[in-house]
Order: structure tokens, then sequence, then C-alpha cells
């Protein structure tokens, strides 16, 4: 079994530690920051096996060189020469296995053209899915289309109710502000704002979330849906689930 958990880094960032129960072995995710990394690998005596990163941007990227040549892990990436580092990079249909646990690859561009999500099917089943999808919003569109990342999504809302969405940053309140404006009579909202906001408000993480959850309350994969079309055509096009889905993530541009 593996055990997930968050460390804090930068301003808002989640840096995922895997770590094999009754092993001091442990892999992170995209590590933006080696220092907070490195202190917790010293403090407890662990040993850092690999690394998996999502994407090129800095915030995730920005810790590997130090912990490569601090603890020689075996990196995982994208298909992208321009991050330093990568022993094994990946596209889609890839498969890794890492403390044990097989995680298929799956391109999901969209925020960056050369992001990609690592899922793990099994009790718990498991995605890593950076910048692609947080809890009840999505990333922005630095590269990528509406039409890339609305596929991305549909392709992650395929994945089992119980999966466990662990995004790579503490997003989630002003997310669910937007959710609740483009979603008003949406039932679930107001249940899932208030447990956030009591976890906030006792510094702990909302993440990680369920794609369950996800499918019940997340705009971005609800363009396909009655309420979100007539809120969002308020906002831009709405003749299909594609230029819903463009509209909403223009709305929450300048939200």
């Amino acid at each position: 079994m593996l055990s997930v958990t968050p460390i804090p880094a930068l301003s808002d960032n989640y840096i995922w530690l895997m770590r094999q129960d009754d092993s001091n072995r442990v892999a992170v995710i995209d590590p933006g920051d080696a220092a907070p990394v490195i202190e917790l690998i010293e403090r407890e005596a662990l040993t850092l096996d690999a690394i998996l990163i999502t994407h090129h941007h800095h915030d995730h990227t920005g810790g590997v060189g130090e912990l490569k040549q601090r603890y020689r892990p075996h990196i995982y990436g994208p298909d992208n020469p321009s991050i330093d580092g990568i022993d094994t990079p990946l596209s889609d249909g890839d498969q890794c296995s890492v403390l044990g646990r097989r995680f298929e690859v799956m391109t999901t561009p969209g925020h960056t053209l050369d992001h990609i999500s690592y899922f793990a099917a099994g009790i718990p089943a498991l995605l890593f899915c950076g910048d692609t999808l947080f809890f009840g919003g999505c990333g922005r569109l630095f590269e990528g289309s509406p039409e890339q990342m609305h596929a991305s999504l549909t392709r992650l809302a395929t994945l089992p109710d119980d999966t466990l969405v662990f995004a790579a940053h503490e997003y989630t309140l002003a997310n669910l502000r937007f959710a609740k404006a483009a979603d008003p009579e949406n039932p679930h909202l107001d249940t899932v704002i208030a447990q956030c906001q009591a976890l906030r408000d006792q510094d702990r993480p909302t993440l990680p979330s369920h794609l369950g959850t996800e499918r019940e309350i997340n705009p971005f994969l609800r363009s396909h849906e009655t309420a979100l079309q007539a809120s969002a055509a308020h906002h831009g096009e709405t003749d299909s689930p594609l230029a819903t889905f463009a509209t909403l993530r223009a709305w929450k541009d300048n939200f």
C-alpha cells in the first residue's frame, strides 16, 4: 500500500509525497522547490526513489535539479527536452512503475502543451493531474486551446468515482466561489463549500478530492448540463458543450 501526503511549497503548491508503507522509500510529484522535500527526507531518513513531473512550469520543476544531484532519484516526465534531468520521457499510453504501483500516463494538454497526468488503478485509485483538474476547477489555458483542455477533462472524467484527485494547488475555495456563481442551483455545492472552508480554517488541505465529487460540482466537467449552459449564456457562446466550456473558462479568467 502507498500513503500520499502533501508537502506545502511556494505560495499555494502541493508537492505530493508517496510513501511505501512499512518502508522509507518515497517518490515526489512536481517538486517546484527542493527545500521542503530535503527537510522532510532528512528529518525522517527517507530514500527518494523517483520524481514524477506533469509539465514544464518552474513551480513544478524548480527543485528537480537539486534533488537529482543530492539523491539520484529516477525522474519521469513529459517528452519535452526543455525539462532538464528527465531519465524516462513519457507519452500517452506509456506506463511506469513507482513504489510498486503501476501508473498509466495520459496526455492532458490545455494548461500547457506538454502536460501529462498519472493514473494508478486499484484501491485507492490515484490521479496526479498537476494543473489540469483542480478541486472545483481547471487550469488556465497558457499554451493549449479550449478544445484540448475540454478533451483532457472529458477523458479524466471517465475514471472511477472513487479516484483520489491530487491536484497541485490549493485553489479550492476560489474555484468553488466561481462554481457557485456559475451553477447556483447545484444541490451539492453548499455542503462541499462548507466542508472545504472548515478545512482551510484549520489550515488543512482540501485535497485530495474524489472524482465522483468533481463530476457533481465542477462546472468544467459539466458543460454539457443545461443549467451551466443557461448560466454561461450571459457571458458567451453556449451552443455546444465545447463552446460552453470555453465561455466558462473565459468567465473564470476574469471572475
